[in-house]
């Protein structure tokens, strides 16, 4: 089939809710839960752990929806968190199963609440984390499940995150430093906190620890300390004797899969071009090759059920939808339960294709090429979609604005720039203080390579992308307008004084870590305005699309408003999609819908590419 006879995927199918998605089963392995459209609107849908058809809903919002939830040990309830309108101050609930009884256990306005641990051996009790005293620390807090009643246990001296195990017992925390390093503390048995380790500024994004063992003899370190790459470690916390269990010279590790009641790693991954495993422990190695011979994409497991006899499969591809399963592990049976979006097996996906090229400075870039099925591969109009964080990294697997992208006839271009994340601390200390900068040549280089190989229209290219992507597309339309065609930016700042002014409360306590990689605006307040998009507008002569969300607690309103004004001041051409019930990104299914059907033709007028028709 040739690329103009390929149908084209209508948006919904792309950007509306998912059919199912997230399951779980209980941890009596009775139930099955999973996130799915009632009335239009995600909710939790639990039924019987054999038969998904059974499932009936068990929260009834009716406005932005239900996105996450856990299954507690004491067999009966449910959590889950909801924020208003994308604000970021997330409330817990605790839903009783057997009465349908929900309960809002933090109601506190202006709060956030994330839970810190619950397991089968404290199957009625939670930890969570409230920050209901100070906004800028949380504090920890037990639930009790069958009273509902909350109890703080430790109030924070300024850590930015505890350290917690498997007894509920509070093992210490980390505190940032000053230099955008941090301090790891660990609590004696007198309940005195004492510093157990530094971790210098290039480490801090590649070192945590990442839990500790059952009998909470041992912990285990991500740590880049000594080396370029985060590599699993083990340290006995009587003798301090350390053992290196996983490393990798390039990539950091990434996941853990841990037994269930030892807590000791079975497994660690590292995300290369694509998941690759590293077994600890042979007889699980075994069993999850044996599954992924099984099935055709990267594997994921999930063992939710205490007795560790079902897991939970996810099949992942790149040109498909999520097939989740349910394993039984006695038997070796492999049961299909569903897949998150099934209408898209109807329709013609493609295959993401990793690449790589040297920046201008050497340095070696990694990232992810989807081209529209069954076009010639020769000056192909491309959009470059720009991944958010920036520290985080773009991965293989289904990801629906490449698929949208390519069926509307572009390369979808995602870079993993300097500064991504797992690709060791060299990498990622190499994006200090570079945006707009190195950070930004990096994508400028990944076009040319592209162009040079024949493969893309330099003409017809454009810049997309969310958060950070938000911000890279501004300034490609603002310093470089020369390379892009048109600019989309969805939630990006604008003036990076005024992001870095208005950060959340309880991101204070991490905000020399954002110094130390953005800029500090104490000294360095003339090159962060410098590498604002805001600062170069005279610059822009290209199309340029704004969306925000008005609530948006980590890019303010402020970010779109002042450049959008700055936009209008000047006569330039441009577009303002304001979500009035949003935050940082697009929750609404309506909302999504807006936003893709204007980006759709914004693209298709600029780039040429096709566009469904309304």
């Amino acid at each position: 089939m040739t690329y103009a006879a390929v149908p084209l995927i209508p948006r919904d199918v792309l950007f509306g809710n998912p059919e199912r998605v997230l399951p779980t089963l209980s941890p009596d392995g009775t139930r099955l839960g999973f996130i799915a459209p009632d009335e239009g609107v995600l909710n939790v849908w639990v039924g019987p752990a054999d038969d998904p058809a059974a499932a009936r809903p068990v929260t009834h919002d009716r406005h932005r929806g239900v996105r996450t939830f856990m299954f507690c040990h004491d067999d009966r309830t449910l959590a889950y968190l909801q924020d208003t309108d994308g604000d970021e101050d997330w409330r817990l609930y605790a839903l009783d199963l057997e009465t349908g009884e929900s309960t809002l256990v933090t109601p506190q306005e202006k709060v956030t609440a994330y839970i810190l641990e619950h397991n089968r051996w404290h199957p009625t009790s939670m930890l969570i984390g409230l920050n209901a005293d100070n906004p800028q620390l949380h504090d920890v807090y037990r639930l009790d499940l069958a009273t509902r009643e909350l109890t703080k246990v430790a109030e924070n001296p300024g850590y930015a995150g505890w350290l917690i195990d498997s007894d509920h017992r509070v093992r210490g925390g980390v505190a940032m430093t000053e230099e955008g390093g941090a301090v790891v503390y660990r609590r004696g048995d007198d309940g005195a906190d004492e510093p157990w380790f530094e971790i210098g500024p290039d480490d801090v994004l590649t070192t945590d620890v990442a839990g500790f063992n059952r009998d909470g003899s041992a912990a285990f370190l991500l740590s880049s300390t000594g080396v370029n790459a985060a590599r699993l470690i083990r340290v006995d916390l009587a003798t301090g004797a350390e053992t290196v269990l996983a490393e990798d010279s390039e990539y950091d590790a990434a996941g853990i899969a841990r037994h269930p009641e030892t807590l000791e790693p079975q497994a660690v991954t590292f995300i290369k071009e694509r998941k690759s495993w590293t077994f600890l422990d042979p007889a699980f190695g075994a069993e999850v090759d044996g599954l992924t011979q099984r099935l055709r994409g990267e594997v994921g497991i999930s063992r939710p059920v205490r007795d560790d006899r079902t897991w939970l499969v996810h099949d992942v591809l790149s040109d498909g939808p999520v097939r989740y399963y349910r394993y039984d592990r006695d038997s070796g049976e492999l049961t299909f339960l569903f897949s998150h979006r099934p209408e898209l097996e109807e329709y013609d996906l493609a295959e993401m294709e990793p690449f790589s090229y040297t920046a201008r400075d050497g340095l070696t870039e990694h990232g992810y090429l989807t081209f529209p099925p069954g076009a010639d591969r020769a000056g192909l109009p491309a959009v470059l979609n720009v991944h958010g964080g920036p520290w985080a990294r773009d991965t293989w697997g289904y990801n629906p604005e490449a698929q949208w992208f390519a069926n509307r006839g572009y390369v979808c271009v995602q870079v993993n720039f300097r500064g991504s994340t797992g690709y060791g601390k060299a990498f990622g200390n190499a994006g200090n203080k570079q945006w707009g900068r190195a950070m930004h040549t990096d994508l400028l280089d990944a076009v040319d390579h592209l162009v040079g190989q024949g493969l893309i229209d330099r003409d017809r290219v454009g810049i997309y992308g969310g958060s950070y992507g938000g911000y890279a597309a501004l300034a490609g339309a603002a310093f470089t307008p020369d390379v892009f065609r048109c600019a989309v930016d969805i939630v990006g700042p604008s003036n990076l004084l005024t992001l870095l002014a208005s950060v959340p409360e309880y991101w204070k306590p991490q905000l020399a870590l954002m110094h130390n990689r953005v800029g500090n605006p104490e000294t360095e307040r003339d090159l962060l305005w410098e590498l604002s998009p805001l600062s170069k507008v005279d610059q822009i002569t290209i199309p340029v699309l704004v969306a925000q969300g008005k609530n948006d607690p980590r890019v303010k309103i402020a970010e779109a408003e002042q450049i959008v004004a700055a936009l209008e001041a000047k006569g330039l051409d441009h577009e303002y999609l304001l979500f009035e019930d949003e935050g940082h990104g697009l929750a609404r299914p309506e909302n999504r819908e807006r936003f893709y059907a204007a980006a759709e033709r914004f693209l298709a007028t600029h780039l040429g590419g096709r566009a469904q028709a309304d």
